[in-house]
């Protein structure tokens, strides 16, 4: 599974850069409507299909299955599981506005990957019980890092949520905050969020879905300068996508 999501978030984050993208937010009509048979669906409702399965399994995993969760550090990783969703929950129903579609296909195979990694991640938890202890335990750090991630994504998607009055469905140059340095300060702290959570897990899998991860928005954030770059004349060059002053 450690090298099955690596695999799969690496080609997906080089089929964004070479204009291959999963239907959702500004590239949700990339493509075409339909595709694969399938009708599109709203934004708001793909989005909520996309991380509620992932919400439902983490916040149950305690309590649903018996010694799955055992431990502090087991309990860390599946509570911020639990939390990083539930956010992606609340801002889906209550904070962000949505003027597309999008594609069904997608919807489907990113709400199964949210889903496994989810499992994947409590699960390898779960074989490491009953093991010695990382010789550097850094599931404190890592604690920290996530509530940074998770406060700082929060924040910047607030922003995004601002720029347009309810039934507006123009696109805008985000301001504020680190959209002042890059276009993408919402997926650079997901990354730190996510590892946050490597670190507290301290698994293989937890490594190799974090490294992927990084390469996915990697390239997502790459494309997404790119589409900002072709849509607004006045985009500030000196804005990254990113990583403030590097990419």
């Amino acid at each position: 599974m450690s090298m099955i999501s690596f695999t799969s978030l690496t080609i997906s984050g080089l089929s964004e850069i070479f204009g291959r993208h999963l239907r959702y937010s500004k590239f949700g009509d990339a493509g075409g409507g339909r595709s694969r048979g399938f009708k599109p669906i709203s934004s708001k409702a793909g989005m909520l299909f996309l991380y509620s399965p992932a919400m439902v399994y983490a916040v149950a995993a305690p309590f649903v299955f018996d010694g799955l969760v055992d431990g502090i550090r087991a309990r860390l990783v599946a509570a911020a599981l639990a939390i990083h969703f539930a956010k992606r929950v609340f801002e889906v129903l209550f904070i962000h506005q949505y003027s597309g579609q999008m594609g069904f296909d997608s919807a489907i195979a990113i709400s199964l990957s949210y889903f496994l990694s989810t499992l994947t991640t409590i699960y390898a938890q779960h074989l490491t019980q009953n093991m010695p202890e990382p010789a550097m335990d850094l599931k404190y750090a890592g604690v920290l890092l996530f509530l940074v991630g998770i406060f700082g994504n929060f924040y910047h998607h607030y922003l995004l949520s601002k720029l347009r009055v309810k039934g507006e469905k123009v696109y805008k140059i985000p301001k504020g905050g680190l959209f002042e340095l890059v276009i993408c300060p919402h997926y650079l702290f997901e990354i730190i969020g996510f590892i946050g959570i490597c670190l507290v897990s301290q698994t293989v899998y937890s490594f190799s879905f974090t490294f992927g991860t990084i390469i996915y928005l990697l390239g997502r954030s790459y494309v997404t300068r790119q589409w900002y770059l072709s849509k607004f004349d006045d985009f500030p060059k000196n804005v990254k996508a990113l990583i403030p002053y590097v990419f």
